[in-house]
């Protein structure tokens, strides 16, 4: 009852906290609702966006992406530079140590705290970055953090890499010379009032931005922070919803359990009330109030439990999300419906339990219930099956004399073994997209993006870099696909005939040519638009000029991470009205050169971002390993407690009701050890008989664990190995072995006079 509890107010309180904390800092720091991009739109135009109904504030900002160069950092980062807000803008900085630069000093930053602590610099450091080919050294004058940048990530990163990643506020006077963008913006945010109409605000700003080369405005939910932050919050929505029902199903059951043993002990007593006036509605509170009493324990206990971990996981987040201060929700709402769901599983097992004695006459009720009749099942073909020892013909005919209380003991740790195969899948799962994204689909060990268009022919200069021993061009333009009323906005991969570096995987796993015309979607870009291949998609282009386009489907291809759309490099160009370019290479490079290499690129002028196949790759494995652990960690815990509680129960209601028996084959000449094998016995049964039990539901849980963890950011594969069945296993086999020891000390000290001498 308290692992329901617990799992209940932990799964609910860390996602509401979250919740809580993130809206209030979105809140405090004006976090905009709406994002847009253009090439150089004059600040007049914030007048007629402010103008457009529904908008609270819009502010003009510019964006740039410089190289990085900092001191034993052998491979370049990247600094994104965003002009800094005013006071009482849009997406303002809550400042952790410093202060704001100067608006009179160019060379003046506050940089991100994730960016800040990975490099040891405090206000006075001096940071040195190339932009076009020129080095620019800045200041560092204070380290903060912004709703924006909540989860900070790289251009073309999978995890967070504060190391090579940061962010850089500086005066926007300052950026607007180095961009040449005096009296423009080449970025705009809106915050919008409440109730307003998001998709109606959107259309009026593209409509405005569309003459300075805008590329279609997005809401929050696309913003790449908030997407990734709310993902794992769904995370979170769906283990509050698995668990505690597991828990809550259990603890009824071994009410039921529990509890029938006791009323049958007492079965004269009852009676003897019963004979005395005492209705059933009498005896049944009784027993409900017994329950109760216990239930009031658990409650309590999983409130404490609850509470100390949900604020524990909660913290967890917002440290590794970087909020600034963490809002732990000790809603009552949540600590009642954990209470009153755990009650209502309390009585329902303890009303079946006593509903068999409660309405019996009481003459029925006083006498003794019948002697347990054994008989010979099938024919006598279970002894026959045996031809074992009469210990073992003991075993399983008292299993079979029970086969309701037996078959509960069976689902109860079979879900201990299901909670275990539900979590541990995980690992495999991840190997699994690790081995398809980082070594089948991108098989680049660098990729550079240039800071704008290339001709074909440079990728001869590309080529020609220390180190590099293959190179491909690749095209990325950024459009919105769509099919009827269900739209998207992606970024379409236009990559070379022949492409090895980058490989497009078919559902079986086998590498498929990206066709001359048409397109090939990811499967969870297909799925959400619901279209297949040969079907026609619409595709409107969001640079150039903007033309819509409708676009065959011919292939779908496997992929786990983000919405993708790729086609031919040429097929691309074609599409958007140019000749022949491309937005950057992947490149195959001798490990013996890379320093080599890197110094060049960041002396390269154009060079915009590098990412680093390997680099990403560790740091996907280390956040991937610390949030398994800590999950597989507590999951292993509870279906622990899960096998524990089913076992130890179990084998206390069979010692009660042999405790004759038992103590009769002792007095025959049975060893202790031999007396204990009975016992053993049918809990071994019962073990092995809910492991393919658990093997099966378990299964179930993991597939409902893909489908409701599943997001446009990433989808994960159902990988389910022998290993995770036989990691579950040991782990129930180890509870009920320890449960079982436990007992064996009762065993030993069996008092068999006084068991003889008990009527029953």
């Amino acid at each position: 009852m308290a692992a329901g509890v617990a799992t209940l107010v932990l799964g609910v309180g860390a996602v509401s906290s979250l919740e809580r904390t993130r809206d209030a800092f979105y809140e405090a720091n004006r976090f905009a609702d709406i994002f847009a991009n253009a090439t150089r739109a004059p600040r007049s135009l914030l007048e007629r966006i402010e103008d457009i109904p529904g908008v609270l504030d819009a502010e003009g900002r510019i964006l740039r992406i410089a190289i990085l160069d900092m001191p034993g950092m052998a491979e370049p980062g990247s600094l994104l530079l965003v002009s800094t807000p005013s006071d009482d803008g849009l997406n303002r900085l809550h400042l952790r140590l410093g202060r704001m630069p100067d608006p009179n000093r160019l060379n003046e930053v506050v940089v991100s705290q994730g960016f800040a602590e990975a490099h040891g610099l405090v206000p006075g450091d001096k940071v040195r970055t190339l932009m076009d080919g020129r080095t620019r050294e800045i200041t560092v004058t204070g380290v903060a953090i912004s709703p924006e940048f909540i989860y900070a990530l790289g251009p073309g990163d999978m995890m967070p890499d504060p190391r090579r990643f940061g962010i850089a506020w500086i005066p926007g006077e300052g950026l607007a010379a180095v961009r040449d963008l005096e009296g423009a913006f080449d970025n705009l945010i809106v915050k919008l009032a409440t109730g307003a109409s998001e998709a109606r605000v959107i259309a009026e700003v593209d409509a405005l931005l569309e003459p300075y080369g805008g590329t279609g405005a997005t809401g929050r939910k696309e913003q790449i922070s908030h997407a990734f932050l709310d993902a794992e919050l769904q995370q979170l929505r769906g283990m509050a919803r698995v668990l505690p029902p597991i828990f809550l199903l259990v603890s009824a059951l071994l009410v039921n359990m529990t509890l029938g043993r006791l009323v049958a002990l007492e079965r004269e007593q009852i009676g003897l009330l019963k004979a005395l006036g005492y209705g059933p509605g009498a005896i049944v509170r009784h027993y409900v109030g017994f329950v109760l009493a216990i239930a009031a324990f658990g409650i309590a206990a999983g409130w404490a439990a609850g509470a100390w971990m949900g604020a524990g996981l909660a913290g967890m987040y917002a440290r590794f999300f970087d909020f600034p201060f963490l809002l732990f929700s000790r809603s009552p709402d949540t600590y009642a419906i954990a209470a009153l769901v755990t009650t209502a599983a309390a009585v329902l097992g303890a009303v079946n339990a006593v509903r068999t004695v409660a309405w019996l006459p009481p003459a029925v009720a006083m006498a003794p219930p019948a002697p347990v009749r054994y008989r010979r099942f099938w024919g006598g073909a279970v002894e026959q099956l045996l031809q074992a020892r009469q210990t073992s013909v003991m075993v399983v005919r008292h299993l079979l004399r029970w086969p309701l209380r037996t078959l509960g003991g069976v689902f109860g740790i079979s879900l201990a073994v299901a909670a275990l195969v539900g979590s541990l899948w995980s690992f495999g799962s991840g190997e699994r997209m690790i081995d398809l994204s980082f070594f089948r689909m991108d098989r680049q060990d660098v990729s550079v993006v240039f800071s704008g268009l290339a001709p074909m022919a440079a990728i001869h200069e590309v080529r020609r870099l220390p180190g590099v021993l293959r190179a491909e061009p690749l095209r990325v333009a950024d459009a919105r696909i769509g099919s009827g009323h269900v739209t998207r906005r992606i970024a379409i991969l236009g990559l070379p005939e022949g492409s090895d570096l980058s490989r497009l995987l078919a559902a079986d796993e086998r590498p498929m040519e990206v066709p001359e015309q048409g397109l090939v979607l990811s499967e969870a870009l297909a799925d959400i638009l619901g279209v297949g291949i040969g079907d026609q998609v619409t595709l409107e282009l969001l640079k150039g000029d903007r033309r819509t386009l409708s676009v065959p489907v011919r292939e779908i291809s496997l992929g786990y991470l983000g919405l993708s759309a790729s086609g031919r490099l040429e097929t691309v160009n074609r599409m958007l009205g140019e000749g022949s370019v491309f937005t950057g290479a992947r490149i195959a490079l001798d490990p013996s050169q890379e320093d080599a290499f890197y110094a060049d690129v960041r002396e390269t002028p154009g060079s915009g971002f590098l990412t680093i196949q390997s680099l990403s790759l560790r740091k996907f494995r280390e956040t991937l390993a610390q949030n398994q652990t800590i999950m597989i960690s507590v999951l292993a815990v509870l279906a622990g407690i899960i096998a524990f509680g089913v076992v130890y129960n179990f084998i206390r209601i069979s010692l009660s009701e042999q405790g004759r028996e038992l103590a009769s084959l002792r007095v025959l000449g049975f060893t202790r050890s031999e007396v204990a094998a009975i016992l053993y016995g049918e809990i071994a049964v019962v073990t092995l008989l809910a492991q393919p039990l658990g093997w099966l539901v378990g299964t179930g849980f993991a597939v409902a664990v893909v489908r409701g963890f599943g997001s446009e950011l990433y989808r994960i594969p159902l990988v389910i190995g022998p290993e995770v069945y036989a990691r579950a296993s040991l782990i129930v086999l180890g509870a009920a072995l320890a449960s079982a020891l436990l007992v064996r000390g009762r065993i030993a000290r069996l008092d068999m006079i006084e068991v003889l001498k008990t009527r029953e």
